[in-house]
């Protein structure tokens, strides 16, 4: 009896053994392996690099802001100097640039990659938005991109309350508090000369519309698209339809650049087919969308969200 006991006692250390070995080797697999944690971000589901519609357009390599460090291209340049017809020269823009350094960061304040999921909201300014409930699934994410004229006093149960980045023209200025983050989408060096003077002496220039002389914001949270991600977006994204993107567009693209995840409200035309803003009462129902191309720049979003690259919320 005796016996038959060490023998079963045996067996079953034996088994305890072969299971822990099998188990410890699993884990060795899985922490040494080449292929562990390779996930290019720490969501459930990351831009993918399968997607080859999507690889064809989306170039990691360009840099989405203007740093110090940055030189743009004199063929940059040159697109960007026709885009508005800009007179002045390649000198004359580096040199504006070299200026706008001494009063903004050199470096633009992007998050670095981390082991956690960065979740962006890019909210438009669609009529659509109207009734839509979406406030609290706006402000749920990370970083909450808001673009021109977009507000939220009024409309936090549509359009949610936060805003981590405001993406503006001179000609679409608005003041912001101290946490948000300025973008501005440069389309001439004037836009330039703009935001250093809103900062300090005023702006005094001439433009196609009224232009605040003085801007409330943070200066050190102060971030500039850089006129090659603007060709780039033009070229690669919309196939050169339309003169240039629109700053929605161009903030949907930019939230690809420094997002996991990225959701889209706001963005078309309204239930009853108007190109319309969310906090107006449309008074023009046959306004367009001027030098951009508005339909294809939807079809382009709406692709995205078929392919599962971002989250597409239409409102209506």
């Amino acid at each position: 009896m005796v016996s038959k006991v060490r023998v079963f006692i045996l067996l079953l250390c034996v088994g305890v053994f072969v299971v822990l070995r099998e188990r410890v080797a699993e884990v060795s697999l899985e922490n040494f392996s080449p292929f562990h944690n390779t996930s290019p971000c720490a969501c459930g589901k990351c831009l993918s690099e399968d997607d080859v519609w999507f690889m064809q357009r989306f170039n990691k390599s360009v840099e989405p802001f203007l740093s110090a460090k940055h030189s743009l291209s004199e063929a940059a340049f040159r697109w960007w100097k026709g885009i508005q017809l800009e007179k002045r020269n390649f000198i004359y823009y580096s040199a504006t640039v070299d200026n706008l350094f001494k009063t903004f960061p050199a470096t633009p304040d992007v998050e670095a990659s981390s082991d956690r999921c960065r979740t962006c909201a890019v909210v438009g300014n669609s009529g659509n938005l109207n009734g839509s409930r979406y406030g609290p699934l706006i402000d749920f994410h990370d970083v909450i991109i808001r673009i021109n004229s977009g507000r939220t006093k009024g409309y936090e149960a549509d359009v949610g309350k936060r805003t981590t980045h405001h993406v503006m023209y001179p000609e679409s200025a608005v003041d912001l508090d101290n946490t948000t983050h300025l973008v501005l989408v440069p389309f001439k060096i004037q836009d330039l000369e703009w935001l250093i003077k809103a900062f300090t002496t005023g702006f005094s220039g001439a433009s196609y519309m009224p232009v605040k002389s003085h801007i409330k914001a943070n200066k050190d949270l102060v971030m500039v698209v850089n006129p090659a991600f603007m060709r780039y977006v033009h070229d690669t994204w919309l196939e050169k339809k339309g003169r240039y993107p629109s700053t929605g567009f161009m903030a949907l693209v930019l939230a690809l650049h420094i997002c996991d995840e990225v959701s889209v409200f706001g963005y078309g035309v309204d239930k009853d087919g108007n190109w319309s803003h969310y906090f107006e009462i449309l008074k023009n129902k046959h306004l367009r969308t001027g030098p951009h191309a508005g339909t294809h720049e939807y079809d382009v979003i709406q692709q995205l969200h078929k392919n599962q690259i971002i989250h597409f919320f239409k409102g209506w």
